[in-house]
């Protein structure tokens, strides 16, 4: 009865995995806007800044807030503001509307993000919750890798990608229905205030100071790539937006495969020695994937690069809130802000792209790769 109970319990919480997905629309989406509102790739990824922005202003408050009203509701709230925002675009279709939008999806992610992780800790046991946020990645990683499928399908076939808009708000809407009928045993709200100085001040503490910085690197590697390969396929393959946007499919095919099988090994393996293991390969695939010439070599290094990207982000969530596990709503406040890293990377990247060429503005994802690669020897020895 009580696996019963915990199985009718996750199973909400992981469609709210899904629903977190839903932020990686804005990868496509941002290509599709470039296309229409002919904008340069600066601007184009500066787009991206109204996304991600908001993991900066919001992860603290959101971490606050759950000490307040609980982290149940909200979660509920992040999912409706998220429903809010992808209803947008379907009543208005301009370049303000989409900064608009964009910035609603931001404040519902980042909400969302920082509540349902800790939510998930309530479920499961500390022993589990590497692998239970593997497995968390690998239903958003579901979604992650239907957006462009769908808004390819949407342009092609219906004659305009944002049809996938009002599909997301509508199941959006259904997974806060869901969870609003289910009880979690949660700490009670009154017991887990918290303040700014008490979340920036474990910053002072040099392991959750890496974790945030390593945070910030491997989302801004994730949404890179996201953005990135469109253009890379398009440029070294000849290939239309159309189908060079399926690239990013097969991306998060991989990333889905590997959060899945790293949900799996990550409950066997040692979590330390994966971390080093995964990043060590995911370096090597970023490398043959920028230097390949041919394009069925340029798919095989996606392919690779989605695999062993996957896993990255759950890793070091998990060992920061374990770290600590008493401050994990000021924990998973201050990881989330690092999301910004998001918005951070791709104009990094965009600002070289105009100057020096896509290759030498994807070169930032190799730098980026090598901190993740020396935090992961660091934390080598801890037995988290």
């Amino acid at each position: 009865m009580h696996q019963k109970i915990k199985i009718t319990l996750l199973l909400p919480v992981m469609f709210g995995f899904f629903i977190m997905g839903f932020i990686d629309v804005v990868g496509i989406a941002s290509n599709y806007v470039k296309q229409d509102f002919h904008l340069s790739d600066t601007v184009a990824n500066m787009i991206l800044m109204m996304v991600f922005i908001w993991f900066v202003l919001f992860s603290i408050p959101t971490g606050i807030l759950m000490g307040k009203i609980g982290r149940k509701k909200t979660v509920l709230v992040s999912i409706l503001i998220t429903s809010i925002a992808l209803f947008i675009p379907v009543l208005s279709y301009n370049f303000i509307s989409v900064l608009v939008a964009f910035s609603f999806l931001g404040i519902g992610n980042t909400m969302l993000q920082v509540s349902l992780n800790p939510l998930l800790g309530d479920i499961v046991s500390d022993t589990k919750l590497a692998s239970s946020l593997t497995f968390g990645q690998f239903v958003k990683a579901i979604a992650s890798f239907l957006g462009p499928i769908l808004a390819g399908g949407a342009a092609l076939y219906l004659g305009n990608w944002r049809y996938i808009f009002p599909l997301f708000g509508g199941i959006s809407i259904l997974a806060a229905v869901w969870l609003n009928f289910v009880k979690v045993n949660e700490p009670n709200p009154t017991k887990q205030k918290s303040t700014f100085k008490d979340s920036f001040k474990l910053l002072g503490d040099f392991t959750i100071l890496g974790f945030f910085i390593g945070i910030l690197l491997v989302v801004g590697i994730d949404v890179g790539l996201n953005v990135s390969i469109p253009k890379f396929l398009m440029l070294k393959g000849k290939l239309p937006l159309e189908e060079a946007g399926l690239g990013t499919s097969l991306y998060f095919v991989a990333k889905t495969s590997g959060a899945f099988f790293g949900a799996i090994l990550l409950s066997r393996i040692q979590v330390n020695k994966f971390y080093l293991v995964t990043v060590i390969f995911a370096l090597i695939s970023l490398i043959f994937t920028l230097f390949v010439s041919s394009l069925p070599g340029i798919y095989v290094g996606i392919f690779l690069l989605g695999l062993t990207v996957s896993n990255i982000f759950s890793i070091i969530f998990s060992k920061a809130l374990l770290h600590k596990p008493d401050y994990r709503n000021e924990i998973s406040g201050l990881m989330m802000m690092g999301i910004v890293g998001g918005a951070i990377i791709p104009i990094i990247m965009g600002l070289i792209t105009d100057k020096l060429g896509l290759t030498a503005g994807m070169m930032v994802l190799v730098i980026c790769m090598i901190y993740l690669l020396v935090n992961s020897l660091i934390n080598k020895r801890e037995l988290i």
